[in-house]
C-alpha cells in the first residue's frame, strides 16, 4: 500500500506544520486530514485519517471511561468503533459503502488511521460523511481531499456540515 504511506506523509507533513504554530495558538484549533485516492495496482480506493494525538486521547478516555494506552489493542478497538461510526462513504442510493479497516499507526504526534474500499473506484462514491470528533470538539474541522481525475478537490466538514457531496 505505498500509495497510502505516501497520502500519510504527506499528511503528516501538513499536520506538522500546524504543530509548528501550536504553541503560538495554544492549541485553539481542531484538525483532521482524510485523503481519499484510487490505487490502480490495487484496485481500491484508499482512505488515510490523521488526527493529532493529543486530541484522540481525550477521546478514547471518554469512551473508555479511563485512560488508554493509545497503541493498545483495546484502545484501537475503541477508535474503530467511533470512526466507523462517525466516517462513511455512500453510493448513489445513499448506501454505506463496505470500508474495510486496514489498521492504525500511532507517534507523539498523530494517530493516522488506514481504510480502503476494496475492488472499488471513487466512481462509486456519491457523499462523504465525516463527523469524526465533532462531538467531542465543538471547533473540529475535517478536510477530506480526494484526488480525482488528476485534481485534488477539498470537503470542508464541521458539527454543522457532516455531509457532502463528492462531485
Amino acid at each position: 500500500m505505498t500509495g497510502v504511506r505516501k497520502l500519510a506523509a504527506q499528511a503528516m507533513l501538513a499536520l506538522a506544520l500546524c504543530c509548528a504554530a501550536a504553541p503560538a495558538f495554544a492549541h485553539r484549533f481542531h484538525i483532521g486530514l482524510t485523503e481519499l485516492a484510487f490505487n490502480a495496482k490495487t484496485g481500491s480506493v484508499e482512505v488515510v485519517h490523521t488526527y493529532m494525538a493529543h486530541d484522540i486521547e481525550p477521546l478514547l478516555t471518554a469512551l473508555a471511561g479511563r485512560n488508554l494506552d493509545l497503541g493498545s489493542p483495546e484502545a484501537e478497538t475503541l477508535l474503530r468503533q467511533y470512526v466507523e461510526a462517525r466516517f462513511y462513504l455512500l453510493d448513489s442510493s445513499k448506501a454505506r459503502l463496505p470500508l474495510k479497516w486496514v489498521g492504525v499507526s500511532v507517534n507523539v504526534e498523530s494517530v493516522v488511521i488506514y481504510q480502503e474500499l476494496p475492488a472499488s473506484t471513487l466512481a462509486h462514491i456519491e457523499r462523504v460523511h465525516d463527523e469524526v470528533l465533532t462531538d467531542l470538539l465543538p471547533r473540529q474541522a475535517n478536510t477530506v481531499n480526494v484526488h480525482l481525475d488528476g485534481q485534488l478537490k477539498s470537503l470542508e466538514f464541521d458539527a454543522k456540515t457532516v455531509e457532502r457531496r463528492l462531485r
